[in-house]
């Protein structure tokens, strides 16, 4: 993106750094946070490994906004936006949102329809179903 083009992200015009950083859904934070917090609760016997307040309401936060909870859901939630060739915030955003409809997809990630590898309404609807398969299964 050069330095004269304006900030857009629903034509995914973003500056390249955030275009190539590694985003995570609500859902794969909340696995995170909770492997650290059992791994903080093994050594609570240690006083200098208190859990921080910031801590403890960035996990509330994440679970409470987490769409999948089990690992193989999350997995595999990843596996199928992947499968679409989306960014990284495109993928997350649809991941943490859950999207019922295209007309909604669209709505919250105008890209997927802008971009040069703009998705018709079918791949866009696959790609909703798919994601409510794993949700139901879950």
């Amino acid at each position: 993106m050069s330095a004269e083009e304006e900030e857009n992200a629903a034509e995914l015009k973003i500056p390249d750094e955030f275009l190539k950083a590694k985003c995570l859904m609500n859902s794969e934070v909340a696995l995170i946070l909770d492997h650290k917090y059992e791994q903080l609760q093994q050594m609570a016997d240690d006083p200098m490994n208190q859990m921080s307040q910031v801590f403890e309401k960035s996990l509330q936060y994440v679970k409470r906004f987490s769409r999948y909870k089990n690992t193989d859901a999350v997995r595999q939630v990843r596996e199928i936006l992947s499968r679409y060739q989306l960014a990284e915030f495109e993928l997350c955003v649809l991941g943490n949102l859950c999207p019922e409809t295209v007309e909604e997809a669209i709505a919250m990630v105008p890209s997927i329809k802008t971009r040069g590898r703009a998705h018709d309404d079918e791949a866009i609807e696959k790609m909703l179903n798919d994601l409510a398969l794993i949700k139901k299964f879950e």
